[in-house]
């Protein structure tokens, strides 16, 4: 544990509680991507398998029951509450995540640290992981009113990725022998495809306008 792996996973988990906060405080799910929201509860059991095998600390538990937890209700809520349901604009989150899927599948039985059952799962959910966040990025495009909640989600998930790389960094040079090349190159690529998304957050906020993408 450093420092920037604790702001990491401070940043992703407020980016939940943000959503949840939208979710259940205002009963609404305009602009979030349920697409998006799929692809993360299958991130988080298929890399999480190892809570009922593997126990690290405490902390790690905790973390993992959360993310999973969450994520897992957010996909309810969004398809199963009768309010918050109403909210989806189904007809503007048309990407086809399952095209993201079976690539990952694929990737993840050719490219792994271990041909285990465990290690596989766990280089899909990297691989996942950082292209989930496409369909949500494509929704926010075709919308032309983002809401303060919805880009404070985006934007803290985006700066949790990047918290991880710093996180990387020191690690690799103050632990011997630190090297894990298949979350390196996925989370530099995952960080990668907030690039536009942090450019339009922050112009907006500098000059206080309503953030919206270019379509």
């Amino acid at each position: 544990m450093n420092i920037f792996r604790l702001a990491g996973d401070m940043t992703h988990l407020m980016s939940v509680l943000v959503l949840l906060l939208k979710i259940h405080t205002i009963k609404s799910c305009a602009g979030i991507s349920l697409k998006t929201q799929e692809l993360y509860a299958l991130v988080f059991i298929t890399r999480y398998l190892d809570i009922v095998t593997d126990y690290i600390s405490f902390y790690n538990t905790m973390m993992k029951l959360i993310f999973v937890a969450s994520s897992i209700s957010i996909v309810w809520y969004m398809r199963s509450h009768k309010i918050v349901r109403r909210s989806y604009d189904k007809e503007q989150d048309t990407f086809r995540h399952y095209m993201l899927v079976i690539p990952c599948i694929v990737l993840a039985l050719l490219v792994h640290d271990k041909f285990t059952f465990k290690e596989v799962l766990w280089a899909f959910s990297i691989y996942l992981e950082a292209v989930a966040i496409l369909p949500q990025l494509v929704l926010l495009q075709r919308s032309k009113n983002i809401d303060n909640l919805t880009g404070q989600y985006v934007f803290l998930l985006g700066a949790y990725r990047g918290l991880y790389i710093l996180n990387w960094i020191y690690r690799y040079f103050t632990e011997k022998h630190y090297f894990r090349w298949i979350p390196w190159v996925s989370g530099i690529i995952q960080t990668a495809l907030y690039a536009d998304f942090f450019y339009y957050y922050f112009k907006s906020w500098k000059n206080n306008e309503k953030l919206q993408l270019p379509a």
